[in-house]
């Protein structure tokens, strides 16, 4: 399969922007870009858990449902969450109705509240794993990392659940710790204009 896929406008991107016209949206304004928000990095990682075993077009389409179903992924809010909002959610048709995914997306919120009074904020925590890019692999060859394999377990020890070293690379690719845009793509460059601009916490 060609890594490279020429969008509408005729630029080169990514290959997997070709499966539908909402990825290269999500690809041109979102994939990769830095995050500082803990908001947006909490519902990030949360909706990496939901996706084990799914298509990113799957949570991408119901994204939305899952914003109202988790209170904006407030996780001081979902953290209160207990079995009557599990059971709500469970008769959820527009998120994905997976028990321990909820009851995981609960307790993480928990765990987040605490690495927020340990580190002052998830983004602290979380870019303090980001790589050296020297060491990184190259774009979109490998599927976890040996940074994305020592998050895993820290956040395992922590209490987090669905945090596996993919889904964490998965996470770590979308919220810019690594730009793992293709050489070609004409969105890599923009990515990089951006990191140069941001200042990790």
């Amino acid at each position: 399969m060609s890594k490279i896929f020429t969008g509408p406008d005729g630029q080169p991107r990514c290959w997997w922007c070709s499966a539908t016209e909402e990825y290269v949206v999500y690809h041109d304004t979102e994939w990769g870009f830095p995050v500082v928000d803990d908001q947006r990095l909490f519902e990030k990682i949360c909706l990496e858990g939901f996706q084990s075993g799914l298509s990113w077009r799957t949570i991408l389409t119901k994204r939305e449902n899952f914003r109202k179903a988790f209170k904006g992924f407030d996780f001081n809010k979902v953290a209160k969450f207990g079995d009557k909002d599990v059971e709500r959610l469970l008769q959820d048709a527009g998120i994905v109705r997976h028990r321990r995914k909820i009851e995981a997306t609960i307790n993480n919120a928990k765990r987040a509240r605490e690495m927020v009074k340990e580190h002052g904020s998830l983004a602290a925590f979380f870019w303090s794993y980001e790589p050296d890019p020297a060491t990184n692999a190259d774009p979109q060859t490998v599927s976890t990392t040996p940074v994305s394999v020592q998050l895993s377990k820290d956040l395992k020890k922590l209490g987090w659940k669905f945090v596996g070293p993919t889904t964490v690379y998965a996470f770590m690719q979308a919220m810019g710790l690594v730009n793992d845009h293709i050489a070609e793509c004409v969105t890599r460059t923009e990515v990089e204009k951006a990191r140069k601009r941001f200042k990790a916490p």
